[in-house]
């Protein structure tokens, strides 16, 4: 196995021991300055979060840059994502520092982008990610960010923050999987109407 693909592997295993620590209480007095207060729980479920985050397009550069780009590590790109932001967005909503309309929005959005994508795969056709998706995991994972901070250090200015980047997050979320699927309607199309075993020989579509 390659260097790129023992990367996602990596934030794959990392998702688990996230949520560990997001949900499992540990017997210890919180971070408190001030006002202030903050779980060790959620410190260290922040750490390993960004360390897993920050290894997003790190494994798919190397990739690209040793050549080493395998079946196996487009498959497993994408889903370490979901998993990751998905699980953390469920640990939220448990903790009661999410609604759950939010997660259910995102995490739908992205089952339905990866719904897409199988039927462009099954056409010949490798969907590259848009400016908008690349935007909807940055303000993801800013949203996770400030919420996992509980909104440091805007709440010593009273800036709700974390919620401005909520609906943000959603907003960006629902448009940019409309953008998916409106500039890809006639592949939908012709997928519908082709039979199976016809696959057109592949090409790589910007959307």
């Amino acid at each position: 196995m390659n260097l790129a693909n023992r990367i996602t592997l990596a934030r794959i295993f990392l998702v688990p021991i996230v949520a560990f620590f997001l949900l499992v209480k540990l017997d210890v007095q919180p971070l408190t300055i001030g006002s202030y207060s903050i779980s060790y729980n959620q410190i260290f479920a922040l750490v390993l979060f960004i360390l897993a985050a920050s290894t997003d397009g790190l494994d798919g550069y190397i990739a690209r840059k040793r050549k080493i780009v395998t079946n196996l590590g487009k498959l497993l790109d994408p889903l370490a994502d979901k998993l990751l932001i998905g699980a953390v967005l469920i640990s939220l909503v448990e903790m009661d520092k999410l609604d759950a309309w939010v997660a259910i929005v995102i995490i739908s959005r992205e089952w339905a982008v990866t719904g897409l994508r199988q039927i462009a795969l099954l056409e010949g056709v490798v969907l590259a990610a848009s400016k908008w998706g690349k935007w909807k995991t940055t303000i993801q994972i800013a949203m996770i960010v400030v919420i996992l901070l509980n909104n440091l250090p805007f709440e010593f200015i009273h800036v709700p923050v974390d919620t401005i980047v909520i609906w943000a997050a959603a907003l960006i979320t629902v448009y940019s999987g409309i953008d998916y699927f409106v500039k890809n309607k006639t592949l939908i199309v012709e997928s519908s109407n082709q039979p199976p075993g016809s696959a057109k020989k592949e090409v790589r579509r910007n959307v």
